[in-house]
């Protein structure tokens, strides 16, 4: 299973808001939530991915919007 790990270090309600408004875009992209946590700096979120390229063009778009995230893809070994 291909999986994307994003984290961000904003408000944790502020962004939740923000990420749930991102779902139908999320769906486009391939991308699925699995799993988010809290921090103690704001959030991490698993995501299910069915397509890299989508899922990296999802996260560019992100970081043009000021909403950057530190992401790492990984795989199921």
């Amino acid at each position: 299973m291909n999986q994307l790990l994003i984290q961000t270090d904003s408000d944790f309600e502020s962004w939740k808001q923000r990420f749930e408004t991102e779902a139908a875009t999320m769906t486009e992209a391939g991308l699925s939530t699995l799993q988010i946590w809290k921090t103690d700096t704001g959030a991490a979120v698993l995501l299910k991915l069915t397509d890299r390229k989508r899922a990296e063009d999802w996260l560019q778009r992100q970081s043009a919007f000021g909403r950057g995230y530190a992401a790492l893809f990984l795989q199921t070994a």
